[in-house]
């Protein structure tokens, strides 16, 4: 009975561990192959499997999440000779773990090298002003370019995107002064250009000015102009107006158009250049008559009394003096 009780001890435990070789458990995100004496035969997804014991195992343990590879920095050589220094970053994804496992060794060596090789063709086509400013377009080469030598190995590239690209210090310093005098002429180029802004805003408020100001030159003369018109009228209407007052026999008409001229001569006379002396009076008393002829006209217009214009008129010729005046220098006195 011992030997028998051991025997069914030992044959629980080959049991129990047959069927423990048989079960797998696949975790979440991978996929392992199953080999058959070698050979490939299914795969197995996450969770509870069975397979064969001692006749099935498992080949390999693909991991099918999004996977990130840094790739290494290389020196790279653009169109116009111009030697830099690039790194980038990638990420993939497995598709089909079988094509992964088996379609080619070692898969993240050969797209880490994949992606190299074209980061030196796609940037080695290019200048180095497209290259420092059409990273997008880059990326976008890679990325088209390596899925598409990737996807017989059963993977799927979801980015590449260039990291870092380095010019040598000296390329560094020529760019630094280049970008200096752009600016500078730049700079130059905007300060011109206000400049000539100014200079001709400064014309233009210089013509507006000088329009305006003839313009009021012109109005200036037109007013001077129509303002002599209408004193000459007005002295024409005046001149009119005496000669007929002499016409008709006024005698105070004659009186006012002599006094008027005598006055004007000795203004003249007074504000002559020549003159240095000038006294008084100077026949005075013809002058005060003469004002009293001009007084008693502009009553006669203004009142309108004909027992005004009734009274007899004075001897022609004679001016009389005022009583309080006194006898004129060099005259003898009335009788």
């Amino acid at each position: 009975m011992i030997g028998f009780d051991i025997a069914v001890i030992v044959l629980v435990i080959l049991v129990v561990l047959v069927l423990f070789s048989g079960i797998k458990t696949v975790p979440q995100g991978y996929n392992y192959t199953i080999e058959r004496f070698g050979r490939y035969t299914r795969t197995l997804h996450p969770g509870l499997n069975l397979i064969v014991p001692f006749v099935d195992r498992v080949g390999a343990r693909m991991n099918m999440m999004e996977t990130v590879l840094d790739v290494p920095s290389q020196e790279v050589i653009t169109r116009d000779n111009a030697t830099v220094t690039a790194n980038g970053v990638g990420f993939y994804q497995v598709l089909n773990a079988p094509q992964a496992a088996y379609e080619v060794n070692n898969l993240e060596n050969a797209i880490i090298n994949l992606t190299m090789t074209n980061i030196r063709s796609v940037m080695g086509s290019m200048d180095l002003d497209e290259l420092l400013s059409n990273r997008d377009e880059i990326n976008e080469r890679l990325l088209r370019v390596v899925d598409a030598a990737a996807a017989p190995w059963g993977i799927k590239i979801t980015r590449i995107e260039i990291k870092d690209i380095d010019p040598p210090r000296d390329l560094i310093d020529s760019m630094a002064r280049q970008m200096k005098a752009e600016r500078e002429k730049r700079a130059t180029v905007l300060e011109a250009q206000g400049e000539r802004e100014a200079k001709i805003l400064r014309a233009e408020g210089e013509k507006q000015a000088q329009i305006l100001e003839a313009e009021g030159r012109r109005e200036a003369a037109f007013r001077d102009a129509e303002a002599r018109e209408r004193e000459a009228e007005a002295e024409a209407k005046a001149t009119e107006m005496v000669s007929r007052a002499i016409g008709q026999g006024d005698m105070q008409a004659i009186n006012y158009f002599v006094a008027q001229k005598y006055i004007e001569a000795l203004a003249a006379f007074a504000n002559s250049a020549n003159q240095k002396t000038f006294l008084m009076p100077v026949e005075a008393s013809a002058v005060i008559g003469a004002l009293g002829g001009i007084g008693e006209i502009a009553r006669q217009a203004f009142s309108g009394d004909p027992a005004r214009d009734a009274r007899p008129a004075r001897a022609p010729g004679r001016v009389p003096a005022s009583p309080a005046a006194g006898p004129l220098p060099g005259r003898e006195p009335a009788p």
